[in-house]
């Protein structure tokens, strides 16, 4: 699956959440970070060698409000999300092989984390 872009494509993302088979793998960065901009091609190769999940670059400064009020102070920042639920959230290493080993490790009936951002979903829909 393509990385999805939320200024572009809020209303697919969104469509796309409700199917509880589908994880939110979202990267928070800067258009001015280099570190971001090296890492963005890594990212939407994973998302090729992940095509059930929905990978989405959001870009702190043009979509804030996807944050829900938390300060992003390193990049990347990731957010793994099923069902609405955090899976993982956090600063990351700018190595891709770490992200697949987290996606590879995760489990659906792994207990949610309560640290990061609300339901994905909502925050777009409210966006």
């Amino acid at each position: 699956m393509l990385i999805q872009n939320p200024s572009h494509h809020a209303s697919t993302i969104a469509n796309k959440l409700h199917d509880p088979d589908v994880w939110l793998v979202a990267c928070y960065c800067a258009q001015w970070c280099g570190t971001c901009k090296e890492y963005f091609d890594a990212f939407k190769e994973l998302s090729h060698r992940f095509p059930k999940h929905l990978f989405v670059w959001v870009d702190i400064e043009d979509d804030p409000e996807l944050l829900d009020d938390i300060d992003i102070e390193n990049f990347p920042t990731l957010l793994i999300q099923i069902e609405g639920k955090n899976h993982f959230f956090g600063t990351m290493l700018p190595y891709i092989s770490h992200l697949e080993r987290i996606l590879q490790s995760i489990r659906p009936t792994d207990p949610a984390r309560p640290d990061g951002p609300a339901a994905f979903t909502r925050l777009i829909q409210q966006a």
